[in-house]
């Protein structure tokens, strides 16, 4: 649509019939041609000498083209513009950064698939957090593998068809035979130190205890808290077992609660899958659409329009002022 960015200018038409009405006519002497015996003239002829002035009177042609200047100048001067159709952003306000653990102990076979069959734990998770993933279109998300280090496989991102397929191209070992997760929430702090979104949600799968970390997990979810994010903790394997593969669930459970998460474990593909979807409740999609309408000046039009109307007027009585001339 069109508009007028500052429409109140238009209050400026009426003012040069507001100048002539109230500012009296210019008043100039000239000097004239003096006759000692102008009184004799005067008698001779028959008219008494009066004082006065000659007042120059516009002509129509004249006074036409320049109140349609005056009101072309006027609305450039209110910048009138071309309102384009608004243009939509979709900015997220939630980053969620995914940890994976990829220890040898991932390749297990003892996930229950819902048919009853079982399956190597990586299975079962690439299956269900890829699916998490697709869930989440208005969010940022990163990927971490972790095992004997913490490796980013993803940075934070919109483009979740390449976060599901590095989840799908994830081997068990491929970190690593341990498990560093302290590191990991190490690394994913400072991942989020470059993003600028409210909210920070770091999810942690792991099947194992820590073994491999240079910082204690308790210390890393300490800086978390104090960093503004927010750890889910969801643990797979066997509690009862022993040495590498014993699932530490007190130290998840103390990581998630110190920074305002929530722990689960998931003893089957269907509780995973469970766990996952309350995970996707709990941290709902969180957006802030951002919308600005292009404008386009027009100005320049009805500004050159006026210079288009006085330009040919001016230029012709120039001009017939000196035809008048070299016929004198």
């Amino acid at each position: 649509m069109y508009q007028l960015d500052h429409p109140w200018l238009l209050a400026l038409l009426p003012l040069p019939l507001m100048i002539w009405w109230l500012l009296p006519a210019h008043h100039e002497t000239s000097a004239s041609v003096r006759l000692p015996f102008f009184d004799q003239v005067a008698s001779a002829v028959g008219i008494t000498p009066t004082s006065g002035s000659v007042i120059a009177r516009r002509s129509w042609p004249q006074l036409i083209a320049e109140a349609l200047a005056w009101c072309l100048i006027v609305l450039a001067l209110t910048r009138p513009q071309f309102v384009e159709p608004p243009i939509e952003k979709v900015e997220p306000q939630r980053d969620l950064m995914l940890a994976l653990d990829l220890s040898q102990s991932m390749d297990t076979r003892d996930f229950r698939a819902p048919d009853g069959t079982t399956h190597p734990r990586v299975d079962a998770v690439r299956s269900v957090v890829a699916d998490f993933v697709a869930k989440r279109p208005g969010d940022r998300i990163g990927l971490i593998a972790f095992g004997d280090a913490p490796y980013p496989l993803v940075p934070f991102t919109m483009d979740h068809r390449t976060v599901q397929a590095m989840i799908a191209e994830t081997l068990p070992g491929m970190a690593g035979p341990r498990t560093a997760l302290g590191d990991t929430i190490g690394l994913a702090i400072k991942m989020f130190e470059n993003t600028t979104v409210p909210e920070k949600v770091l999810i942690v799968l792991t099947d194992g205890n820590d073994t491999a970390s240079k910082m204690p997990p308790a210390k890393a979810a300490d800086i978390a808290k104090q960093k503004g994010v927010v750890i889910h903790t969801v643990g797979i394997g066997d509690p009862a077992a022993t040495g590498e593969e014993k699932l530490d669930t007190t130290a998840l459970q103390k990581i998630a609660s110190d920074t305002g998460g929530r722990y689960f474990f998931g003893g089957d593909q269907s509780q995973l899958a469970a766990i996952y979807d309350e995970l996707d409740k709990i941290t709902p999609e969180d957006q802030k659409n951002l919308s600005w309408r292009p404008r386009i000046e027009l100005f320049h039009w009805p500004l050159g329009a006026a210079i288009a109307v006085l330009a040919p007027y001016y230029c012709a009585a120039a001009a017939g002022g000196l035809l008048r001339r070299s016929a004198a």
